[in-house]
């Protein structure tokens, strides 16, 4: 076997874990392998965190929702962190307890939930849920989050999901069941195995005593990835609670899609490059099966990447064999690629079909495609730095 079969065989294997990693977690959504809920017991009093960078033009809805769900006892805490609006004049307005916080060295969410943490230690709840300043709650979910977390003692998802605005492109529609698959039936199928789930950045309870020693005062800008690495590496890692949702609507303008995208993909590109290995390390090391489970999990990319590499490796294995005569880096190829394309056919299935048509899915080669820049700028130009993405 020539040296380039044995790299491109290498290649294909190396690939394959994600491509299996994500099969698998599509497969175990399914509801077969639902499992018996946890029992809660008593709902604790809760602190609802919510940083917010000038978003007064939003605002009131999500603390309308929020307020809904309060028991006595409870507060509604907004970081109106280094805002030029009046951010803080409509929280207050709306119910809310407000602290300023102006800083413009250290910037990103990670700093304002540290601020607001800290305040919280005057008088500390039971339990803190994180919830973003443009998402709205839904349902019980603060109720059900609060008495999860109460219960297994560890940090708890919610369900979190982007939806498209009326009118929306078939891109955005794409982008959409993307969201869905990473944050539902990915952490679905996990949760069905009873394994972690990563954080999601908003619809997070943590119980005092792990928020209050977290290390949140960072710019990273996936901090949510990171924290729940860092729990899971203590032996909190987070559960998921399917049954609490917390919705957002993608933004409208060109502007803020792209940067809210560029956000998202380079640091979750970042998070896989800088701890993947290191986090599979060290899970292995310490026998640690909540932070192995969640590291294998941060090794698969993004699902347009995760597409356009199996795509490549197929075609590359088809000249391969063409040259060469030898069809075994064909056949892993495309046996890479089956477990991606079975995996998002299932998926849709699983939740993806109030979304999207199966006709319109065939959009989304075109929309991995149209994503190629993006990826070509993390290798060349990274964004490393919180930015806010522009709202409508």
């Amino acid at each position: 076997m020539l040296l380039p079969e044995i790299l491109f065989i290498a290649v294909g294997l190396v690939l394959f874990v994600p491509a299996f990693v994500f099969a698998a977690q599509v497969v175990l959504s399914l509801p077969i392998f639902k499992r018996k809920s946890i029992l809660f017991g008593a709902r604790p009093h809760i602190a609802v965190l919510m940083p917010a960078h000038n978003e007064s033009s939003g605002i009131a809805r999500p603390l309308n929702a929020i307020r809904m769900q309060l028991q006595p006892g409870d507060r509604l805490l907004v970081v109106a962190d280094n805002c030029t609006d009046d951010t803080a004049e409509i929280a207050l307005a709306n119910g809310a307890e407000v602290i300023v916080r102006n800083d413009e060295d250290r910037r990103g969410k990670g700093y304002a939930l540290d601020f607001g943490v800290r305040h919280l230690e005057a008088q500390p709840p039971e339990v803190v849920i994180v919830i973003d300043a443009d998402c709205l709650v839904h349902g019980y979910a603060l109720d059900m989050l609060a008495r999860h977390a109460l219960a297994v003692r560890r940090p708890v998802q919610a369900l979190y999901l982007m939806h498209s605005p009326e009118g929306a492109s078939l891109k955005t529609k794409v982008a959409e069941f993307a969201w869905a698959v990473k944050n539902w039936a990915r952490p679905l199928g996990y949760h069905h195995l009873g394994l972690p789930c990563q954080l999601m950045g908003t619809g997070m309870a943590f119980p005092w005593l792990h928020i209050r020693y977290a290390d949140l005062a960072s710019g990273h800008i996936v901090e949510d990835l990171k924290l729940g690495l860092d729990f899971a590496a203590k032996g909190y890692a987070p559960h998921f609670c399917p049954g609490a949702r917390v919705t957002s609507v993608f933004p409208t303008h060109v502007e803020g899609v792209q940067s809210q995208r560029t956000r998202w993909e380079h640091g979750s590109l970042g998070m896989l490059v800088q701890e993947g290995m290191p986090r599979l390390k060290q899970a292995l090391h310490t026998r640690n099966g909540g932070l192995l489970a969640l590291a294998l999990d941060l090794c698969v990319p993004p699902l347009a990447l995760l597409t356009l590499l199996v795509v490549a490796l197929c075609g590359l294995g088809a000249i391969a064999w063409l040259v060469t005569g030898n069809i075994w880096p064909w056949a892993l190829a495309l046996l890479d690629m089956g477990l991606v394309v079975g995996a998002v056919l299932l998926a849709w299935l699983r939740v993806g079909r109030k979304i999207i048509s199966l006709p319109s899915l065939a959009y989304a080669p075109f929309y991995a495609l149209g994503k190629i820049p993006l990826y070509l700028k993390f290798l060349v130009r990274r964004q490393a730095e919180w930015v806010r993405s522009r709202r409508d």
